[in-house]
């Protein structure tokens, strides 16, 4: 694994590894026990696309792991604005030992690991969100015991959350559905790769339009925002059609009754989740945005150890 840009691209074992460690290096951390597993080593995270979670989390992770973490935001760098990828990436992996990118298009992340001869992670694109995933999973296995044969419920827009979800649950052989408006669909390429992972695993993939359908029995339900940074201008429209997509008591009552909430956050209450859903018993959002630092820092581990 000499970059980290799909759940779709890696193993299942690769993924249980990654999974071991993540509770490994949590349970270390809580002890007060040192991993300096990275220390003299340097990454470099590229933001095009702001964030609170994934810049503190792979910052305290990086220094957890005994490394230095350089920020860089699309004012510092000039990637996009002249300089090709190529020549960004063979002059970045002569001063770094790896490379965390958070941005808007899927290309540039291909492109950058396909010319760095250093490992490149996905934080973040328009269509996957590889590393929430591996958080998400270390959290449903931490609140379960288990993952094989739960299933999870997603709730909303057919987005990167979504698309991450579908070929994390078929890596981690759990069962999956995916509730999303007739226009707001999963990208078709996305789907039909998930469902190939998912005939592999030997579990099930439903894709649906029917909320009720899709949180039946549910032992996780999970949403996220409607409106994805730079589509302000559709915020209006997407709340009308995603009102039948609001997880509150009605539709959370068709889950099962210890079903765990989860949400990648930021939220927007009253929206996509009640404050009732949010807040109440069911909900895991905080220890869910907690295993970001842990996921994160096995990523690292793994690729750059």
């Amino acid at each position: 694994m000499k970059d980290f840009i799909s759940l779709h691209d890696i193993t299942k074992e690769e993924l249980e590894n990654l999974l071991k460690l993540a509770l490994k290096l949590k349970d270390e951390n809580k002890k007060g026990i040192a991993h300096p597993i990275l220390k003299g080593k340097t990454l470099g995270m590229i933001f095009t696309k702001s964030s609170t979670r994934t810049r503190v989390s792979f910052e305290v992770g990086m220094t957890q792991l005994g490394g230095y973490p350089l920020f860089l935001s699309s004012n510092d760098i000039q990637l996009g604005r002249g300089e090709t990828i190529h020549d960004t990436a063979k002059v970045l992996e002569r001063y770094l030992d790896g490379i965390m990118i958070r941005t808007f298009a899927h290309q540039d992340v291909l492109d950058l690991a396909h010319y760095a001869d250093i490992p490149v992670i996905n934080a973040l694109t328009d269509l996957l969100h590889p590393c929430q995933v591996v958080a998400d999973l270390q959290t449903v296995y931490e609140h379960k015991g288990k993952l094989e044969g739960l299933k999870f419920a997603y709730i909303g827009d057919g987005n990167n959350m979504a698309h991450s979800i579908m070929y994390g649950c078929a890596k981690a052989s759990l069962n999956c559905a995916i509730a999303t408006p007739k226009d707001y669909q999963c990208d078709g390429e996305v789907v039909e790769n998930a469902k190939a992972d998912f005939k592999a695993s030997g579990k099930e993939l439903i894709i649906t339009e029917d909320p009720i359908e899709a949180i039946k029995d549910a032992d996780v339900v999970y949403t996220d925002t409607w409106v994805s940074m730079g589509q302000e201008s559709e915020k209006a429209e997407r709340q009308k059609v995603f009102g039948p997509y609001q997880v509150n008591k009605e539709l959370f009552k068709y889950a099962k009754d210890d079903a765990i909430f989860m949400h990648c956050l930021p939220a927007y209450r009253g929206f996509e989740v009640t404050e009732e859903i949010i807040d109440g018993k069911n909900s895991v959002i905080f220890d869910e945005a907690e295993n970001r630092l842990h996921a994160q820092k096995a990523i690292m581990a793994t690729l750059m150890g």
